[in-house]
């Protein structure tokens, strides 16, 4: 040290070493993601999809994913279906009965439960209660949900489905039950046929602290995989476990697009799903076949395609919207285009038919397709010139949206697409 003496040694806290506490916070952050890197998610998720298959197992129930991060759980040979949980429907206070099926297991499902049962097996006064997880919730909450469930149950009514039909569907009321890996609920509660049992699983183990304490493992893994995946889908990940569970961390985002891209190109030519009760509205995802003019649609409208590449082609209409939210803003600009295009077709001739494709076939189309139902078809499906005359309420819309999702179970339009429909349709 230099200078004067001061006659008194400097203290701990006067003493500032800026590269030091830099090197920290970087080590630190550098282990955070070394412990959150794509490897780590990859080896969690196939631990907790083992757990996953024990849980089948234990009750021997066929695995339906809840999306979006459920089927990273579940291989495609064993899953049986998909569905929509909303989370934000079992925030306490926001309790509500979502059309497209909610997320929160401990909440939004027994909502949801309680109201089928009500609304479809008004007979069976004991399944109509809310099954709440066991010592989960205060007696307070559970007294506020039990009360909206009645309220719900007219909403549903009020989307004018074909109620019977879904009561033939289901065959008996829903008995809801949870596992986790603390707790399974006992098998001899559950004998006998009475009911479907439909048991709420979640997937992954508690971690207590940071992940860095955990050897690798992370809770909830799949989550958010926007934003650590690189594009990598579950499909892509359950063909190609060895090879990405082999290759480098570096070396996992090129692996990753070239997997990616081979299946986009593999998948041309899916089937594409009739929106019933039309006779003559699909909807699909965009491929390389069906831009190219292949398949027995009249009509096609593609959300995402490049409006350049249908230039000269009168039944085919190119939207250009962007992806994910920006995609739903283009969409809102777009409609008057998608208006004018069916107009122009099926009010000479309404037989014909009409795909709406989206790059994921649940989104953008679904939305597209909402507006058509409103603007163009009645009650019963048919093709009517006169609907355009009519006010649009939310009520309306959420009819028609019903539509869709009863036809095409993982249709899940994002709130920005449903928020483009809305306003130009109610403008």
């Amino acid at each position: 040290m230099s200078g004067e003496s001061s006659g008194s040694f400097p203290t701990l806290e006067s003493l500032h070493f800026p590269s030091a506490q830099m090197s920290i916070s970087q080590t630190l952050s550098s282990l955070r993601r070394s412990a959150l890197s794509v490897s780590n998610r990859l080896q969690s998720i196939e631990t907790d999809a083992a757990f996953v298959r024990e849980v089948a197992y234990h009750y021997d129930l066929p695995l339906v994913a809840n999306e979006r991060c459920g089927s990273w759980y579940i291989d495609p040979e064993t899953k049986a279906g998909s569905a929509y949980f909303k989370s934000t429907d079992g925030h306490t206070g926001q309790w509500d009965f979502s059309f497209l099926m909610p997320d929160a297991l401990s909440k939004t499902v027994p909502i949801w439960s309680a109201v089928l049962n009500r609304a479809l097996f008004p007979e069976k006064t004991e399944y109509h209660p809310v099954q709440l997880p066991p010592n989960y919730l205060g007696a307070s909450e559970e007294s506020q949900i039990e009360s909206r469930i009645d309220s719900f149950v007219s909403s549903l009514k009020g989307l004018k489905l074909d109620l019977e039909q879904l009561r033939s569907q289901l065959g008996k009321p829903i008995r809801v039950a949870w596992a986790n890996r603390s707790y399974f609920h006992p098998t001899d509660l559950y004998k006998g046929d009475a009911y479907c049992l439909l048991v709420l699983c979640s997937a992954s183990r508690r971690v207590q602290g940071a992940e860095i304490s955990e050897g690798g493992y992370i809770q909830g893994a799949g989550d958010d995989s926007e934003g650590w995946a690189h594009g990598l889908t579950p499909s892509v990940f359950w063909e190609n476990q060895d090879i990405l569970k082999s290759t480098p961390e570096e070396g996992l985002p090129a692996l990753i697009k070239e997997l990616v891209a081979g299946q986009s190109r593999q998948g041309a030519g899916h089937d594409a799903t009739l929106i019933g009760p039309t006779s003559n509205l699909f909807i699909g995802v965009s491929d390389a076949l069906k831009e190219a003019g292949v398949g027995p649609y009249d009509l096609v409208i593609d959300c995402n395609g490049d409006p350049a590449a249908v230039e000269g082609k009168p039944k085919r209409l190119n939207l250009g919207c962007a992806s994910a939210k920006l995609g739903s803003r283009d969409l809102r600009k777009s409609l008057d285009k998608v208006r004018d295009f069916v107009w122009g077709h099926l009010g000479s001739d309404s037989s014909l038919s009409l795909l709406v494709m989206c790059e994921n076939g649940k989104d953008l189309s679904a939305g597209t397709l909402l507006a058509i139902i409103c603007l163009f078809y009645n009650d019963e499906g048919k093709f009517d010139v006169s609907q355009g005359e009519h006010s649009v309420s939310k009520q309306y819309i959420r009819q028609r949206l019903a539509w869709i999702v009863s036809s095409k179970h993982d249709v899940n339009p994002s709130r920005s697409t449903l928020q483009s429909v809305n306003a130009f349709l109610m403008s």
